[in-house]
């Protein structure tokens, strides 16, 4: 009887690696930073295990560790109680997130500093735009969001990442931005946000849960796949440089057809609440928590991500460049 012996190349460890389609790198990695506005903050989040909260003057001591591990960026989020309902702070050129920018390139040219751009860690109502009653106003907020993104671009960011999922809001950003001379900063937008109960944990860290409502009115229904595909192309004809896709395990359909759809660079978003699951699970003995975390982040790269956003950044990047599996 004939048959295909497709476990001759399984036989053995290097037989496999040599075969390997997909492989991570740790320069592939985006961390995500929590910037309070506070002094002497170096504090570890409940909510995320492993993850803390830091004041610029205290920054030093996290990049140490990411210099370390190899990553290849950080992406930023504004943590603070100077709120109002234009978040107003999140365009101060002291703030805390443009000042974290400009220790980050003053600590090392090499760490890439991606800026998220939102309203909603800024407000007193939580929500990622500017109301008009209890709606929000997209065309009043897309002009705030261009104002964030050029005080961003100030004081040095290398990526704007507008995540607010307003209509408009690359368009807009990226003539304020060429308007000031930054025509060579990319805009990597947020273009497939789904409204997920994943996002739980980040909500909890940055203070950002709304007061009243959802966000079902502006992020996406997760059900619409032909309609992330829509926003995707509508953000890519505005003018982004890549895209954002996130929650990234519940959207790898997303995240693949997107790929060979479309011909630019995808970042998925591993979210707060697929890493909690994650760190929750391997405290309980249900699973080896180093062998999941490289196969989740595998399988987001197989699925076309060419770069991932993830709290796991820096363990996998210890896994990855030190330790075998």
């Amino acid at each position: 009887m004939e048959f295909k012996r497709l476990r001759r190349l399984r036989q053995t460890k290097a037989l496999r690696e040599l075969f390997y389609e997909t492989r991570l790198y740790s320069k592939e990695f985006i961390f995500p930073l929590f910037i309070d506005d506070g002094k002497n903050v170096f504090e570890r989040m409940p909510q995320l295990d492993g993850i803390v909260k830091v004041s610029v003057d205290r920054l030093h001591e996290i990049l140490d560790e990411i210099k370390k591990a190899d990553i290849g960026g950080v992406i930023l989020f504004g943590v603070t109680s100077q709120k109002d309902e234009m978040g107003s702070y999140a365009t101060k050129d002291d703030g805390a997130v443009q000042q974290a920018i400009r220790k980050i390139k003053e600590y090392s040219k090499d760490i890439l500093v991606f800026a998220d751009v939102c309203l909603c860690e800024y407000t007193s109502h939580g929500h990622c735009g500017i109301l008009k009653g209890e709606k929000i106003d997209n065309d009043k907020t897309i002009e705030v969001l261009s104002e964030i993104a050029l005080s961003y671009a100030k004081a040095g960011a290398d990526i704007i990442c507008p995540s607010d999922m307003m209509d408009g809001r690359v368009a807009t950003i990226r003539e304020k931005l060429d308007s000031h001379g930054f025509v060579y900063t990319p805009i990597i937008p947020y273009s497939a946000k789904f409204a997920s109960s994943l996002y739980a944990p980040f909500r909890d860290v940055a203070n950002s849960r709304p007061a009243f409502g959802d966000r079902k009115s502006y992020q996406m229904p997760y059900q619409n796949k032909r309609e992330a595909l829509r926003e995707i192309e509508a953000d890519i004809l505005e003018g982004a440089d890549a895209v954002i896709i996130k929650p990234a395990l519940t959207s790898l359909d997303v995240i693949s057809t997107a790929k060979e759809k479309f011909n630019i660079p995808i970042i998925a978003y591993n979210v707060s609440g697929e890493y909690a699951m994650v760190k929750s699970a391997g405290k309980l003995g249900l699973l080896n928590e180093e062998e999941v975390i490289i196969e989740i982040l595998t399988a987001m790269k197989r699925a076309g991500a060419d770069a991932i956003i993830t709290y796991h950044a820096l363990e996998a990047a210890k896994i990855l460049n030190g330790k075998e599996l």
